[in-house]
């Protein structure tokens, strides 16, 4: 091994403290009532709903109704639209194609006492009232509503509603099919309107979705609306309209909702329970193993801090990660094998002292024994921290993309707190490669390069040199 030069002990440790400093309080500054927030910290992390408390529901079509891809988009847009008219907007909703299932967590309204989540998730699951009318929010008066424009169609008339690219047009537009049912009333109602270019508006509920205007009369049913369309808001209107034609009720299949006492007791107790932890890790760590140990303890604030910063979004080229109970509990469970590494290696380095070798003889042998077991505990670790990640994770992530050829045979569960658990894992495992092997070792490797800390005893060895 190249000899590592004096400085780099302060240096990395320097660094690591550094960063352990940002990651926990970040960096802000305030002008009046605006925060701007340049370095995320420990008070911008996202708690999972298990936390600050919420409603966990998932939905499913009524027992014995085969929904296709197409049904299941447009009743989880008329979810998300109804959460928005709620002004719940920090929500999850996931869609598992496989399972025919919906599952939406949303937190408690806040300062909202009278919240009554099952009158939520009901309202939630009820069949969308979609409805065609004469006239633009403009023809609607002061004490009037969408009710007061004239009925032209309304869900049940319409078969389906598909966005497509016209290469003749080149631009995105929404194919509307009608049933039978409503070709009469509609082309009625456009040989009157495309007149005077007139309006057809469309409501989801008491929302208005879209005001396209009347250009042609239309007399077989089959109409197109178009207009400024990208291809993700042509399929958002277009599941939006199929939402609203869905002949049946969602069926609330799980329910359940945690107090935000609760949630936040709960992590207030973990977070000072790891604390105590962190405490009683680092002073046995430095009593048994002395300086090794002393080293293991600057790794290992590191290997945390790097942890909350994969969750905060302290790095650039990540986003903030919601943080959970189980979530917590994959952070402590990867400290304990960074703590385990660090033992394995002041272990080895103790036993090359014992067999005769000097202190940087030891320090090189050691970690060079130690590291396969490391690396075999920790890259299992790893592997099941994936398959945790893409078995509870929604159905278009990295992992379960991975994972689908497995998990196609019985579906995802997409479990939130699970997958931050797995998340968490991990990152803290990965980060103990670089914290509790590679610069571990770097420190070490200088301190050894001091005359004062070459002396066995400070590496559990005899103090016979």
């Amino acid at each position: 091994m190249k000899r590592i030069k004096k400085p780099v002990f302060f240096v990395v440790a320097g660094l690591i403290i550094v960063f352990a400093l940002l990651a926990s309080i970040g960096v802000h500054t305030f002008y009046g009532d605006i925060t701007t927030t340049w370095i995320r910290g420990l008070s911008d992390i996202r708690w999972g709903i298990d936390i600050r408390g919420g409603v966990d529901v998932t939905f499913t079509p009524p027992e014995g109704y085969e929904a296709d891809e197409y049904q299941m988009d447009a009743a989880r847009s008329v979810i998300e639209t109804r959460m928005l008219n709620s002004n719940i907007t920090d929500y999850d909703l996931y869609v598992d194609y496989s399972t025919h299932q919906i599952i939406v967590r949303f937190p408690w309204q806040s300062d909202d006492t009278d919240f009554d989540p099952e009158a939520a998730v009901k309202e939630l699951g009820e069949t969308a009232m979609l409805s065609f009318r004469e006239g633009g929010s403009t023809s609607i008066g002061e004490d009037q509503t969408y009710e007061d424009l004239p009925l032209v169609l309304n869900g049940a008339d319409v078969e389906s509603a598909r966005a497509y690219y016209n290469t003749q047009d080149k631009e995105y537009q929404i194919a509307l099919t009608l049933k039978d049912s409503g070709v009469s009333a509609f082309s009625e109602a456009t040989e009157r309107l495309s007149a005077t270019n007139g309006i057809i508006s469309i409501w989801m509920d008491d929302d208005m979705i879209s005001e396209p205007r009347v250009s042609a009369h239309i007399t077989d049913g089959s109409a197109t609306i178009s207009g400024s369309f990208t291809a993700e808001s042509a399929k958002a209107l277009a599941d939006k309209i199929n939402g609203g034609a869905l002949p049946f009720n969602l069926v609330t299949a799980n329910f359940s909702t945690i107090s935000p006492t609760l949630g936040e007791g709960a992590r207030d107790a973990m977070a000072i329970a790891g604390l105590i932890g962190f405490v009683f890790i680092v002073v046995f760590m430095i009593v048994k193993y002395r300086l090794p140990g002393f080293v293991a303890s600057i790794a290992l604030l590191g290997q945390a801090a790097g942890t909350f910063a994969a969750v905060t979004g302290f790095f650039g080229f990540n986003e903030s990660f919601t943080l959970t109970i189980p979530g917590i509990a994959g952070i402590i469970l990867a400290l304990g094998m960074g703590v385990d590494a660090n033992v394995i290696t002041a272990e080895r380095i103790k036993e090359e002292i014992y067999a005769g070798k000097s202190v940087n003889g030891a320090i090189r042998v050691g970690y060079k024994r130690a590291f396969s077991a490391i690396f075999d505990g920790n890259i299992t670790m790893v592997i099941v921290a994936l398959i945790l990640m893409g078995a509870f994770g929604t159905s278009d992530s990295i992992c379960s993309i991975i994972l689908s050829p497995i998990f196609i045979w019985f579906g995802a569960s997409t479990e939130g707190t699970i997958y931050s658990f797995g998340y968490t894992l991990a990152v803290g495992v990965i980060l103990n490669f670089l914290f509790g092997i590679l610069l571990s070792r770097l420190m070490t490797a200088s301190l050894a390069d001091f005359k004062a800390f070459r002396k066995p005893a400070l590496y559990g060895g005899a103090n016979n040199e």
